[in-house]
């Protein structure tokens, strides 16, 4: 550690605050400023770090502030892309919560204005900094399941339609659940799989009940349906360059027994399972099921928060780059395309 970073917020709603708290537990932080166009949102930030420079406009706190080290951006999608080529001109290092953006042309933006500025730019990727894919990415560098032919990836919830925030409109989103939570699989999957590169696409989306009032009980009852342009389900399958395929599927709201949250990776040599870790092999002539007794345990979002302070503040190297994230936007890029298109498009 060889100084204090010094971070603002362009952002500071629900994922902001989770930050904001997080980085209050890492030595040699100090968050010195926020711009929100909510008053009460800024109010909110000022319980965790009560001396931090309130704004209502972004450019004014980059104009105001310049010795900010580092800029976290958390607004919707749409408003991923200007606040971030923003904070990078203006000499800022940035991580921008996931998704990248709302589409790769966006990001592609993003991540140019990132090498112009010779910053860093992260992507809030947090599932890769997990214990368990701390282990299964060891094993597999390691050679222990061989080529990874197929993974399977899983973010599907029975009824679990946000009914707070924008996360049903697609003009400010993107997207559904694909774009909203299945990218979080997607992440670490690709992450696992050692990040081949994606070059076709077919994907499709189904929406049946997002746009209507909600009429069973569940957690998350009461959301906009006036608003929700979204979709309740979303499925695809990506072929990499490397002959390596992966699945994804996603939803809000399915007819499902119950939530799933897993990938499934089959190698020539083995296979695993993400959540609960599990390794699938044949050793001496049997099939054998392996449960690590103890992977470690932290919380995956702390680590995330962490490595970035100590990619900014310590050159660490960046491990959920803004490549990393434009290569996962392509993916999702490439499963809205062909749903839109009805056919398999390719991804360039």
């Amino acid at each position: 550690m060889s100084k204090t970073i010094k971070i603002g917020f362009i952002g500071t709603g629900g994922i902001g605050r989770t930050q904001m708290r997080h980085l209050k537990g890492i030595s040699g932080v100090e968050v010195v400023a926020a711009a929100d166009i909510s008053e009460k949102a800024l109010e909110s930030a000022k319980q965790d770090w009560p001396a931090l420079i309130a704004f209502n406009d972004y450019r004014e706190m980059l104009k105001a502030v310049p010795e900010m080290d580092a800029v976290s951006v958390c607004t919707p999608n749409a408003l991923h892309m200007e606040p971030t080529v923003a904070a990078l001109n203006a000499g800022k290092h940035v991580m921008v919560e996931k998704p990248l953006a709302m589409n790769a042309r966006e990001g592609q933006k993003m991540v140019d204005a990132a090498r112009k500025a010779c910053k860093h730019l992260s992507i809030g990727f947090q599932e890769r900094f997990s214990a368990n894919a701390t282990m299964l990415r060891k094993l597999i560098e390691a050679g222990e399941l061989g080529k990874i032919n197929y993974v399977r990836c899983q973010a599907l919830r029975r009824r679990g339609i946000p009914n707070w925030g924008v996360f049903g409109r697609k003009d400010l989103q993107g997207g559904g659940p694909m774009i909203d939570i299945g990218v979080h699989i997607l992440e670490v999957a690709h992450f696992l799989m050692g990040a081949p590169r994606p070059i076709t696409a077919t994907g499709n989306t189904w929406t049946y009940l997002g746009n209507k009032p909600c009429n069973v009980a569940c957690p998350w009852s009461n959301w906009d349906h006036k608003t929700y342009t979204v979709e309740d389900l979303a499925t695809g399958m990506i072929r990499f360059e490397n002959g390596a395929m992966l699945s994804i599927e996603a939803s809000f709201a399915a007819h499902i027994e119950e939530d799933v949250w897993n990938l499934q990776i089959m190698g020539d040599k083995g296979g695993a399972i993400y959540n609960p870790a599990k390794v699938f092999s044949d050793r001496s002539g049997y099939m054998l099921n392996s449960t690590p007794a103890f992977v470690g345990k932290w919380d995956a979002f702390e680590r995330k928060m962490r490595h970035f302070v100590e990619v900014v503040r310590d050159g660490k190297t960046n491990l959920s780059s803004g490549e990393a994230g434009l290569a996962v936007q392509k993916i999702l890029d490439g499963v809205y395309a062909s749903a839109e298109a009805g056919r398999e498009v390719r991804i360039k």
